[in-house]
């Protein structure tokens, strides 16, 4: 089962690689509910999938059910820092400033060289700063 487990997974990747979004995604909800069901996954994979599930949910802009991945990730393994990120950006495009840094601060907490996460955060911090300067 472990070994099925793990294939499902590798094609779920394969998939994504290859830009066939609608079936990663497939592949990906198979290897998310097999785990869950069987309580039975290391905590990264599982963390993996429901990362790069909503990276596919990302890019069809579907930031709900985006952040739902990105929050089951961290839940799964909460030294993910990519998620933590992935989940900050989605914050950020929202305008939820206060919520992207916190997700950037965690992110950078978990991996203080992640270079993207550094320059979304000083990019969260001068637009925050904007809003309230500007009063809205």
């Amino acid at each position: 089962m472990a070994d099925e487990k793990s294939q499902i997974l590798e094609d779920a990747y394969s998939e994504f690689n290859k830009r066939n979004y609608e079936e990663a995604e497939k592949l990906y909800t198979k290897f998310i509910t097999s785990c869950l069901q069987s309580r039975n996954c290391e905590a990264v994979s599982l963390a993996t999938a429901f990362n790069n599930r909503g990276q596919i949910k990302y890019f069809r802009v579907d930031f709900c059910e985006a952040i739902e991945d990105y929050t089951s990730a961290i839940e799964a393994d909460n030294h993910f820092a990519v998620s933590f990120y992935n989940r900050g950006l989605i914050h950020y495009r929202l305008g939820f400033f206060d919520d992207a840094k916190s997700d950037f601060q965690q992110a950078l907490k978990l991996s203080p060289d992640f270079e993207d996460a550094q320059v979304s955060l000083r990019q969260t911090l001068l637009d925050q700063q904007e809003k309230i300067i500007r009063g809205y």
